[in-house]
Order: structure tokens, then sequence, then C-alpha cells
């Protein structure tokens, strides 16, 4: 919005629960070309490695490249913008809710009330509420748990990062270690798990450790910096307009089956702004498709119900099917041709059995 001279009349109010002032997480995505937040990309490789006990393969993901952004420089650059216009206010607070009255916004945030003119007024709200079970309905956890490493010795490769290393035991479920290197001696190991609960805090530095130790052969290393976080994936279908516009998480933009958030998260953002500088309706704003709706949540019925092993799905499609197709389907971008040639690269039964339930 602030990039464009259509809401420079326009009053903006930010509400958060705390100020962003440390790098408590990372996003990742895959992109083509410079995008919006190009400024602010820490590292990004166009080699990924993926890597199980009984298939590897390095891949050349060209012209995508694989982005990481650092969670402080996202905010250090959002707010330099926003300090540039005096049409914004930033407030911190714990919101708990709103409702409309007549012509006013009863805004509801740390026990006290504050109304505002509800007349133009557009809510976009981010905070995420699990719907109540349902009958069918699936709820697994994306969780992870990473360290920023710095070894003794130069042992990681600068030009390729390792995506998906299934090597790790799959005692809680599936689970596999990603590593994005900084230089030769500096990277971060993530440890991440598709699960129905969490694990006990201390299990994540024991699984980083054995990782490290076992599969990268670094004995002697220092942890500079570490994070950790809870992705919900689910089969539920978001309102967008439900209460106020949900954006984020929050209006259905994780993806369900991979737990990226952050690119559809943008390219949501991106068509909100157009359709208010155009005038038109946000209720006319096209969703995502609900073919990769499906798509997700076949996949989720299958990892939920423990059909099959996580790691067999993720081994054939890259195995059997060009990387930046693949790429390509995550993102939601592909054709049906082309995802009726990946799927039919997956175990038919197990999936065309999910896929019932879900339909």
């Amino acid at each position: 919005m602030l990039k464009s001279d259509h809401f420079r009349d326009k009053r903006i109010l930010l509400i958060d629960k705390e100020e962003k002032k440390s790098n408590d997480r990372t996003w990742c995505f895959w992109e083509k070309g410079t995008g919006f937040f190009e400024d602010i990309v820490f590292r990004k490789w166009d080699s990924l490695s993926f890597m199980s006990e009984s298939y590897s393969r390095v891949m050349d993901i060209s012209p995508y490249d694989y982005k990481m952004i650092r969670g402080i420089d996202f905010y250090d650059c959002c707010f330099r913008e926003i300090e540039k216009h005096d049409n914004v206010e930033v407030v911190y607070g714990h919101v708990q809710g709103w409702e409309f009255e007549k012509d006013m916004l009863i805004l509801k945030m740390d026990g006290q009330e504050f109304r505002l003119n509800n007349s133009g007024t557009y809510i976009f709200n981010s905070i995420y509420k699990a719907a109540p079970q349902k009958r069918k309905m699936i709820r697994l956890l994306q969780h992870f748990k990473g360290w920023v490493i710095d070894s003794i010795e130069p042992v990681f490769d600068t030009a390729q990062a390792t995506m998906m290393d299934f090597r790790v035991h799959q005692d809680h479920g599936m689970a596999f270690a990603y590593v994005l290197p900084f230089s030769t001696t500096s990277a971060l190991v993530e440890y991440t798990l598709f699960t129905k609960e969490l694990l006990p805090k201390e299990r994540y530095d024991v699984e980083l450790k054995n990782y490290i130790q076992t599969f990268l052969g670094i004995n002697e290393y220092k942890v500079t910096a570490e994070e950790f976080g809870v992705i919900p994936m689910t089969n539920e279908i978001v309102d967008f307009g439900a209460d106020g516009w949900q954006i984020g998480t929050a209006g259905g933009q994780t993806k369900a089956s991979s737990g990226y958030t952050f690119q559809f998260i943008q390219k949501q953002s991106q068509l909100i702004v157009e359709f208010l500088i155009s005038g038109k309706s946000l209720r006319t704003m096209p969703l995502t498709s609900k073919r990769f709706h499906f798509y997700d949540h076949t996949l989720l019925d299958i990892l939920y119900n423990e059909v099959l092993p996580g790691k067999e799905i993720f081994e054939q499609l890259f195995k059997k099917n060009n990387p930046k197709q693949v790429l390509k389907f995550l993102d939601n971008e592909s054709s049906l041709f082309e995802e009726l040639r990946i799927i039919s690269s997956l175990p038919t039964w197990p999936f065309l059995k999910a896929a019932l339930r879900q339909f």
C-alpha cells in the first residue's frame, strides 16, 4: 500500500501484540527474477539437494532461486518505510476482537474499547484462530527448530542448499532436516516435523545435535542464533471475508501440504492492493483454486492417517519429476496437464482412496 500514491490520503492503523526487534524467524521461498523484497534477500541458491536413505539428487532449479529472508531484515525494512508516512499509526497491544454497531467499529484491545468511524473502513486480520473441530477435519502441525552454527572447519558448500534430508529417523513421524549455508563455516540447520503433537522442548536439541554430528560430520561448532516455530496445516477452507478480511495464515495462505507461506501472502497482498486501487469489491477477488486445495487436502489425509510415510511420498515426487515442475506445482501455478503427470508419479491406490475421502 505504501508504495502506491493511492493510499496517501488514507489513515492506516497497524496493530501488533509486540514490537519486532529480534531475528526470531526465517522465511524461505522460491521465485523467478527480482521480487518485491529482493533488497533484503539474505542468501539465495539455484541449486538444491534432496536426500533420503535410498535416493539423493542435486537439483538445478534455475530460472528459480531459492531465497531466504531473515526476520530482523524484514521488520527493519518494513518499519523504515512506515516511518516515512505520517498517515500510518502503529499501536502495540492484545486484540481481543471487534464488532460493528451502526456506523461505528468497536475495537476491543487490552480490556478497553475504541470506537472508530466505520465509513470506508477495512479490517485486515492475520490473527489465526482454529475453527471448532468438525467431522473429517484434519489438523497437523509443522514444527521446527533451527540453529545458526559456526564450525571451525570449512564444511559447507555455499552454492547449494539442502531442501530436504530424510535420512533422519522417522520415529516421531514425518521428519527431515534442511541446511542453508551462509559461508563455508556458517549455516542455518533446521529440524522439521509434520505430526499431530509437538515434541518435548529438549528433544529438538537432541535431534539437531545428532544430525549435525552424524550427517554433517561436524563435532566442533558454536550456536550463534536459534529459532522455533509451529505452522498449522489443515484442510479447513477459510472464508476470506468472514470477519474483516482474512490475510496470512488466518486467510488460508499457508500451503496445507508443505507449510510454505511467504510467497502466497505476497501474492494475496498484491491482489488486495490492486483491487482497492481499482475500486473493485474484495468479494470478487479470485481465491486459491479449489483443485489445489483438493491436492493439498489429499496429501494431508495420507499424512494424518499415516497411510504412507511422508518421506516415501516426497522421494517419489522428486525422483520421478523435473524439480522445476515440482516447484511450479507447489506454487499453485501448474496446468492441469502438468498436475496429472505429477500425480501419476505417486502411489495410485493410497492417493485415490484419500482423494475420495476428501472429495
